[in-house]
């Protein structure tokens, strides 16, 4: 996986998660807690949801081919997509069933100290994990930007989904203690179905945040606005073209964006010089973003009143002597 994939994190998320998880389900079976159970159910499913990230990373590596010319970058997405349908259905559904369950047919906890010590433990391996992958992704992070903006923009979706989940499990497991403690102290069991049905309704939002983000990515976002201010000056920085007719991007993969444009060249310039400016505009480009790593370019002379293809992201014309 890519250095952008994240897989410190994602590889800390899951020994994480599979440990809490085994402890949660042994900590239900003798409290009874529903909470326990939902935080089982959630542990299980991150774990299962980490596994499906590292396989999609692993896929996504393939090389283009007859088949898929582009190459398999785009399935990171896919894989990220599937990870937030399970949150969904398997966490959130599950969690609200369970809290619905014990609301209507409540029993009293038993071994309730049991279940505390285990989200007590929980709650410090999720800050284990939820501090890694917040290193993990703040080189990745833009000067200024917030966590959420963050999350929105982040091309590659390893890491956001692994900072919501564990943001997400941490939240849960408050909302468990929560439940399980104040059950223990007033002797009913109707906090632990609240503190259930919170659970719930937390990984359905998360699962739903999830779904809206990668669902973006897949459907195909552009470059970022940086990125293709750079990628127009660096197209701009040569004598080669006298304008941009109009240029596209479209992320391939997390690590590697698509650049189509035409160019405006001089009228009375030769076939063969106009190949070399494109080689030169082409290198620049790389240059100027290294993810840049499809790039058509077509040369054309500028007509005004032609009906041109409408620009999409910009439209700059080059300054004259």
């Amino acid at each position: 996986m890519s250095s952008s994939g994240g897989g410190k994190a994602i590889v800390a998320a899951f020994l994480a998660n599979i440990g809490i998880a085994l402890a949660k389900f042994v900590a239900w079976f003798f409290s009874g807690s529903a909470s326990m159970l939902a935080e089982g159910i959630h542990s299980l499913a991150d774990s299962g949801n980490q596994l499906l990230l590292l396989f999609g990373g692993r896929r996504s590596r393939r090389s283009a081919d007859q088949e898929h010319p582009f190459g398999y970058g785009r399935e990171r997405y896919v894989y990220a997509f599937v990870v937030a349908i399970i949150l969904f259905s398997v966490g959130g559904l599950f969690s609200i069933y369970e809290g619905v369950e014990k609301l209507t047919h409540p029993h009293e906890l038993d071994h309730v100290w049991l279940a505390v010590l285990v989200l007590v433990v929980a709650i410090c391996l999720e800050g284990f994990s939820l501090r890694t992958a917040i290193h993990e992704s703040a080189p990745h992070k833009q000067r200024g930007e917030s966590w959420f903006a963050f999350i929105r923009h982040a091309k590659a979706p390893e890491l956001p989904v692994v900072l919501l989940e564990d943001t997400a499990a941490l939240t849960g497991l408050v909302f468990a203690l929560l439940g399980v403690g104040l059950s223990w102290l007033t002797g009913d069991p109707v906090f632990d179905a609240i503190g259930t049905l919170m659970i719930g309704t937390l990984l359905i939002l998360v699962a739903i945040t999830l779904g809206v983000e990668t669902k973006s990515l897949l459907v195909g976002e552009g470059a970022r606005p940086a990125d293709l201010t750079a990628i127009v000056a660096a197209i701009q920085d040569g004598p080669e073209i006298r304008r941009v007719i109009h240029i596209k991007t479209l992320y391939l993969g997390p690590d590697e964006l698509l650049v189509a444009a035409k160019l405006a060249f001089a009228s009375d310039g030769p076939l063969a010089t106009i190949a070399h400016d494109i080689d030169a505009v082409e290198a620049r480009i790389r240059a100027a973003v290294p993810i840049a790593r499809v790039i058509y370019l077509e040369p054309d002379l500028y007509r005004p009143d032609a009906d041109h293809a409408p620009p999409t992201e910009a439209v700059i014309l080059k300054s004259e002597d």
